[in-house]
């Protein structure tokens, strides 16, 4: 009885070293595309909160559109795919009934920290959080946009101004105050432009120059940008620059994106399933 008693608490070790690993290796290898991709400066190496946001907010202004209602949700989107590229949340099995992407539950792969703040709020929550729900539920929860009071206790709060924070601490934006008649408003303009130009222009090469006409030969970072770029509605202030033609070869291929079928691509190999559960929850 004592040697099945050790074998089975050697197996729970092993399996658990084993998650940590892959969780491991999922940062290992988000560490090194960072590096890859903008070695000269730690300082501007972005999520894709952040860079969804930077998308949205006017240069010199510095706020988003008054009439935009979509970007709440979409950072929400953009937080759970983050946490699922860092290899801290999952998606659970799909079964002998290969149940929909949205059927199926949020799982916590790895509870190491992160070590940006929204994340790690929004893991601790799904971590904390039994029975598990879907992606769908989690992006409403953490929206606070759900009619179950139980549930408001897992809103995200001034996520914008969080994240509109962190640009200003890695120097892309800077703080003002504009009064707009009945109230102040604390804006966040643009400083250094050369980073969202970068930006800009890897959202159009993707579309353009370097189309692959294949999801899955894309980058996985890149591919989740256009999504929820294009779900939180600035996506378009990517393609402002382009010509007419280029413009509508960019629009044509999203649109081609967005078509598909995201059941059928979350089952091609090499894929992160709940990376297509929140595009497909936000493309609805």
């Amino acid at each position: 009885m004592t040697s099945l008693t050790q074998r089975n608490v050697g197996l729970k070790q092993r399996k658990t070293a084993s998650q940590g690993a892959e969780a491991n290796d999922a940062q290992d290898n988000y560490d090194q595309r960072e590096e890859m991709e903008d070695h000269d400066s730690k300082e501007t190496r972005l999520t894709l909160m952040e860079e969804v946001l930077l998308l949205g907010l006017k240069d010199r202004e510095g706020y988003t559109s008054f009439w935009n209602d979509c970007i709440s949700s979409g950072l929400r989107g953009c937080i759970l795919i983050e946490l699922a590229l860092r290899g801290r949340l999952e998606l659970e099995k799909a079964g002998m009934r290969r149940r929909s992407l949205l059927n199926r539950k949020v799982i916590c792969k790895s509870d190491t920290p992160t070590g940006d703040v929204l994340l790690d709020e929004a893991l601790k929550h799904i971590k904390e959080t039994q029975p598990a729900e879907t992606v769908q539920s989690w992006i409403e929860y953490l929206s606070g946009e759900t009619w179950n009071p139980l549930k408001l206790r897992y809103q995200l709060r001034n996520v914008r101004e969080r994240l509109a924070k962190n640009l200003v601490e890695k120097g892309v934006c800077s703080t003002e105050k504009q009064n707009f008649l009945l109230f102040d408003m604390t804006t966040h303009p643009l400083t250094d432009s050369t980073v969202k130009q970068k930006l800009i222009k890897r959202v159009q090469d993707s579309v353009l120059s370097r189309w692959t006409n294949d999801a899955h030969r894309m980058d996985k970072r890149v591919l989740s940008l256009i999504y929820l770029a294009h779900a939180s509605d600035v996506l378009e202030n990517a393609f402002a620059p382009l010509s007419d033609d280029d413009y509508e070869v960019a629009m044509k291929r999203v649109r081609e994106l967005i078509d598909l079928d995201f059941d059928a691509e979350s089952m091609k190999e090499g894929t992160n399933e709940l990376l297509w559960a929140v595009i497909s929850a936000v493309s609805k």
